[in-house]
């Protein structure tokens, strides 16, 4: 007689929210590859760049200078206290290591952050699209998601009066990015400021301000909405070194916030990680405090396949794109191509264009749906350009097989 296990029972929490379709994506394009087919991944939000030599060689002296032990939960004094050197260098905003918890990656610092904040019931506002994490953590945390739609003609940013729409005696957050993952709005200090004023009007709203992608800015200086000091005690600053250093392996993520904040995310990450890699935190020390110059050089060829990219889109019938401000990606909408098939597959969603072309085209983008926005898809331009053009030569050919 064969012997079957029980069925597992899994907890409801499971059930709140979404594998994350960036890394569903991901998956899809290794299993094809895994058989042998050629995927170009347009999918992931990784730098193709390696890691800077002289942050390196910051880590293989800290393995040699026997770094090798448990670190503080919120990180190294001296990383703490070159995060504080930074946001003044870059941003002109003054903070003390008190202020500053450094995590395993950027996502920790959202997830800490999000769950000192919210609890059941509590609003948190994100304006559409967003990065596909935001929803799902608060879901985590037992909070309602209240979404502000933005289109391309309002260049995917809100205004003032959409935020104060939005607001009840329920919200809790306000949750954004700038610049912005997946459609690469970036916020000016005119823009912050109206919102700033909404801010002002209601005391009670934290505002969570994911500044990862902070040099990867195509328009100009970033702007932190921190930067009005009447609601800076409000602000939590979520960044990290992933996107900025190409260091999207090294886990290194930190917030800025006020005290409480900062030590209740401590309280949090205490029972869940503990600090964070003593080796990537001594070269965190390098990367913030030295020659930024690696960085700068990142985001000029980034600038140069943007212009690119937008080149090539432009020569595909049916999909509108604008061109994105900041980040690496394009954010267009495909919905014309809603009720199309090649005389096998029918085309009724983004996540169908999507699949579409991974398994026609190789090449592996994310659906709108997982960043609020069911009209669009992202493709990143974190690749080669040699990829990059042969990934859209791809996708021109499978579109047209669609009538």
């Amino acid at each position: 007689m064969e012997l079957t296990a029980p069925a597992t029972q899994l907890s409801s929490l499971l059930q709140r929210f979404n594998e994350p379709e960036t890394l569903k994506m991901a998956k899809l394009g290794r299993e094809l590859r895994a058989k042998g087919i050629d995927v170009i991944d347009l999918s992931l939000g990784e730098p193709d760049f390696d890691t800077p030599q002289h942050i390196k060689d910051a880590a293989k002296k800290a393995i040699d200078d026997n770094w090798s032990h448990y670190t503080p939960v919120p990180g190294f004094l001296d990383l703490r206290e070159a995060v504080c050197t930074k946001l003044k260098r870059d941003n002109n905003l003054d903070y003390k290591p008190e202020n500053i918890v450094v995590s395993t990656g950027a996502k920790q610092s959202l997830a800490n952050t999000i769950l000192a904040l919210v609890d059941k019931g509590d609003e948190v506002i994100i304006p559409t699209p967003y990065w596909v994490t935001y929803s799902e953590l608060v879901k985590i945390a037992g909070g309602k998601v209240v979404e502000i739609k933005t289109s391309a003609k309002d260049g995917f940013k809100i205004s003032p009066e959409q935020l104060e729409d939005a607001i009840t005696p329920a919200t809790r957050v306000f949750l954004f990015s700038s610049p912005c993952n997946p459609s690469g709005a970036v916020y000016s200090k005119k823009e912050l400021e109206g919102l700033a004023d909404v801010f002002r009007k209601h005391p009670d709203i934290s505002i969570i301000s994911d500044e990862i992608y902070e040099y990867i800015n195509f328009v100009g200086q970033h702007e932190s909405i921190a930067q009005f000091n009447d609601i800076k005690e409000r602000v939590i600053i979520v960044n990290g070194l992933s996107k900025g250093f190409a260091m999207t392996g090294w886990r290194l993520g930190y917030i800025a916030a006020n005290k409480e904040i900062a030590k209740a995310c401590e309280k949090l990450q205490g029972q869940f990680t503990s600090g964070t890699c003593s080796i990537a935190q001594k070269a965190a020390v390098t990367a913030l405090t030295t020659d930024l110059r690696p960085s700068m050089e990142m985001t000029e060829e980034f600038a140069r396949r943007r212009k690119r990219v937008l080149e090539l889109v432009k020569e595909i019938p049916g999909i509108e794109c604008s061109a994105p401000d900041g980040a690496f990606y394009i954010f267009p909408d495909i919905s014309s191509y809603y009720g199309k098939s090649d005389g096998e597959i029918t085309i009724n969603s983004s996540g169908d264009f999507c699949m579409y072309l991974l398994n026609t085209a190789h090449v592996s983008s994310v659906m709108g749906e997982a960043f609020g926005d069911p009209d669009c898809v992202r493709f990143s331009f974190a690749n080669s350009l040699p990829k990059i053009e042969e990934a859209w030569a791809r996708v021109k050919k499978a579109l047209a097989r669609l009538k």
